[in-house]
């Protein structure tokens, strides 16, 4: 007897639906767990290991193994199969085809977990854009999930697809039987995206660095890179972690695609099923390029990913590998990056804040008044660990100075997050309403033809960009990236036009220490 079910995998961050296929041989023979079960469809070592699983769960929960040679087929048999979130689905079609489940019933269902050799049932990554994705199919009654996944999996289903939460292979079959009359799990958006606002890091903790504060006020509003060069603890990476609290709140849309991505990685917890606030990553200087921008044989998202919609924190800059720093000119450009290996070709979101530090010469101290040794040469080839080109990607670039004696003593007496943020929000929606029919949403995006129309100069503005560009060197790029940070100033400033002290502002950020040597 062939019995069906449905499950599904995950290749890159995009989910599909599979068609599990199983049929019994009655020609006699052992239980299957003897090696009597074939699984075809191109399934990964995890997936053919599941025959090693399920028996022993048959045992412990009291059921009959099948006799006789089982194949399972994994259709459509040209995806690559991995993962143990067959396993339940497998189970399930071996006990429909024996006989102890109704066959017609259980091909209205669909399944996903990892069973224990005790039969309790485990979770599994991807959770939510699984469910989201057999949510879409018009023939299934029922979604049984593991319970550390029924938050996650309803939030993505809604009310398309009834799930229900299973912590064992009993409770699945008697579900699909009928035996067990449990209501679906349900679970509301609004309960999750509340937020996590009052227990992030603020700015009213931070002493002094107006100048820090004003730049990454820009870079929250317009969407901007921003490097910080600075002497050891200046305050840096206090400056970066409160980043994500002055940005808006994520719509639902961002909220559900940054959660995707953490769920295929298995990153989102069963109290917490969706990210509520914007994801901050700060990886080590030791990551890989592969560990930065994702990669592996069968494709997987990196940092850049992880920190879409949010930000990337890269601490001590010049520490990373250079060759992992240049991966990161496309992504920076384009919002996406492309992994292609020999098992496929797979596309990642990777819109993010790139916020970088770094100190300003080898010892650190960047001025002989603070006890800096180090030789021109020296600093130079510190500085030259960054490529210009990266550089250029890079729209603020600020000085953080040491603080006085005054600012050291004295409690801070800067703006909190709040506040800053309120007007970050005003300029955001200044510029949605802008470019609501370009098809983005901040000035960081602004492409070549578009910065013409909404960046227009006037007589004087062109004359102090014109001697900036030769005191300077400015390249093409960064000479656009200064447009769209003056375009910036200008929102904050609520101004309709770009003036000439939204230009010299937005140069300033060009001019910091790494321009000194």
């Amino acid at each position: 007897m062939v019995s069906k079910v449905y499950s599904g995998t995950v290749i890159g961050i995009d989910a599909w639906t599979i068609e599990i296929e199983v049929d019994i041989s009655q020609s006699g023979g052992v239980p299957g767990r003897d090696g009597m079960v074939s699984i075809v469809g191109l399934p990964d070592a995890a997936v053919k290991e599941s025959r090693d699983r399920i028996f022993p769960a048959f045992a412990s929960s009291g059921f009959v193994p099948p006799r006789g040679f089982a194949v399972v087929n994994l259709a459509p048999a040209g995806l690559r199969k991995e993962g143990a979130a067959f396993d339940l689905g497998i189970a399930l079609g071996l006990l429909a085809s024996a006989g102890n489940i109704d066959s017609s019933r259980l091909a209205g269902f669909a399944a996903l977990g990892e069973l224990a050799l005790d039969g309790s049932i485990r979770p599994v990554r991807g959770a939510l854009p699984l469910a989201d994705c057999l949510a879409k199919e018009k023939n299934l009654c029922g979604l049984l999930v593991p319970e550390a996944n029924a938050r996650e999996a309803a939030l993505a289903a809604g009310d398309r697809l009834p799930v229900y939460p299973v912590s064992n292979l009993i409770d699945a079959v008697k579900i699909v039987s009928g035996e067990l009359n449990r209501p679906p799990f349900k679970a509301s958006l609004s309960e999750y995206v509340a937020g996590l606002r009052g227990r992030e890091p603020d700015f009213d903790e931070v002493k002094g660095q107006p100048l820090a504060r004003r730049a990454l006020e820009i870079a929250a509003a317009g969407g901007h890179n921003v490097i910080m060069i600075g002497s050891p603890g200046t305050g840096k990476s206090m400056l970066a972690m409160r980043l994500p609290g002055i940005l808006p709140p994520m719509t639902m849309p961002e909220t559900l695609e940054t959660s995707r991505i953490h769920s295929v990685l298995g990153l989102l917890s069963s109290g917490q099923p969706i990210l509520n606030s914007r994801p901050f990553r700060a990886p080590h200087h030791t990551i890989s390029d592969v560990g930065l921008i994702g990669g592996g044989h069968d494709p997987h998202p990196g940092e850049i990913s992880l920190a879409h919609n949010g930000v990337l924190f890269l601490d001590e800059l010049p520490e990373f590998k250079r060759s992992v720093l240049e991966v990161m000119r496309q992504p920076l450009e384009n919002g996406s990056i492309t992994i292609s290996r020999a098992a496929g070709s797979c596309t990642f979101p990777a819109r993010f804040i790139l916020c970088a530090a770094m100190n300003p010469c080898p010892c650190g101290m960047g001025d002989a008044e603070l006890g800096c040794t180090c030789k021109i040469d020296e600093k130079r080839r510190y500085q030259k660990k960054i490529s210009g080109p990266l550089l250029d990607r890079i729209d603020l670039q600020v000085d953080v100075r040491q603080l006085t004696q005054d600012e050291l003593l004295r409690a801070p007496d800067g703006e909190s997050s709040a506040v800053i943020r309120r007007r970050v929000a005003i300029a955001r929606k200044i510029q949605e309403r802008r470019y609501a029919q370009a098809g983005f949403f901040c000035n960081a995006q602004l492409d070549s033809r578009n910065l013409q129309k909404f960046c227009k100069l006037t007589p004087a503005g062109e004359n102090l960009l014109r001697n900036a560009i030769t005191r300077f060197k400015l390249s093409p790029r960064a000479f656009d990236r200064v447009l769209k940070v003056a375009r910036t100033i200008a929102d904050l400033g609520g101004k309709q036009n770009i003036e000439e002290a939204h230009l010299f502002e937005a140069i300033t950020y060009r001019k910091s220490a790494l321009y000194d040597l």
